[in-house]
């Protein structure tokens, strides 16, 4: 085999690992940071008293403040902030957040994080990977209020696999967030043994 075929094999092997992963990688910004750090993501932050460029449905509300047993504001967000709460007429609801395009990223501030709160991702009306509850993204989540420990910027980053709707649900009030963002990202891995390949076709030109 030549440099040449060895650099487009490297690129076709690097294209079916990223395909072959499944689910989402889970990542945690650090205490006070309150939108995404995801360059070109659409973001929703509920200003405007509705979704934004998605469309929501299901149980659910935007809403300022706290109210005492069914919502409460995002740590160290203003108390004339909106933000979206899942469920609101019933105590044990979902709400579904729909993009209108497909994304593999997906990141919002969560809101004093539960065990009971619960994050699933579709597409076409298929699940795409798992559900995540609040202990799947930080625990053990103790849904306090007023600290960082508990409200906190989450990124999910699905790589080859793609969602158009967001599904929030809560078996207990409240589910709170703010700041949605989503996104078409390139997968780091697969660009960097891309990148590989292509340097090896380079260097067997600079060769001939």
């Amino acid at each position: 085999m030549t440099i040449k075929q060895s650099a487009i094999a490297l690129g076709i092997l690097a294209a079916g690992a990223a395909t072959a992963a499944s689910g989402a990688s889970i990542s945690i910004e650090a205490a006070g940071v309150y939108n995404t750090q995801v360059n070109g993501a659409t973001e929703i932050d509920f200003e405007s008293g509705d979704c934004g460029s998605a469309t929501c449905s299901g149980d659910y509300n935007v809403v300022q403040g706290t109210a005492g047993g069914q919502h409460a504001q995002p740590h160290d967000f203003p108390e004339d902030n909106q933000y979206l709460t899942v469920p609101y007429e019933q105590s044990n609801g979902s709400a579904a957040l729909a993009l209108g395009t497909t994304a593999n990223y997906f990141g919002l501030y969560w809101g004093s994080i539960d065990d009971y709160n619960t994050i699933s991702f579709f597409l076409d009306g298929s699940q795409v990977g798992s559900s995540y509850s609040g202990n799947d993204v930080l625990p053990p989540s103790g849904g306090d209020q007023e600290s960082f420990d508990d409200n906190r910027y989450v990124n999910f980053h699905f790589g080859s696999e793609f969602f158009d709707t967001v599904s929030f649900s809560s078996t207990q009030y409240a589910f709170e967030s703010d700041n949605h963002a989503y996104a078409t990202v390139p997968e780091p891995g697969t660009l960097a043994l891309l990148g590989a390949g292509l340097l090896g076709l380079g260097m067997r030109r600079r060769r001939t």
